[in-house]
């Protein structure tokens, strides 16, 4: 009869530790996807940054190049 015990919660302590583990699991990837989120966003406002930065500056060599002459 002890055995019997002994297996069920040898059995349940399996479980549980599978449990836990798969929601460390989903919070993980709840994470790296909020992460990734976030560094597309970071990435694309970087990149408008500089095709805003890259826009500014040609005009300000084309107003340079008519003041010239």
């Amino acid at each position: 009869m002890a055995f019997i015990f002994k297996a069920v919660a040898g059995i349940t302590a399996l479980l549980v530790l599978i449990v836990t583990l798969l929601g460390s699991l989903v919070s993980l990837g709840g994470f790296l996807l909020g992460a990734i989120k976030i560094l597309i966003i970071v990435v694309f406002i970087a990149v408008l940054a500089i095709i805003l930065f890259s826009i500014i500056r040609d005009r300000s060599h084309r107003h340079r190049e008519t003041s010239d002459f």
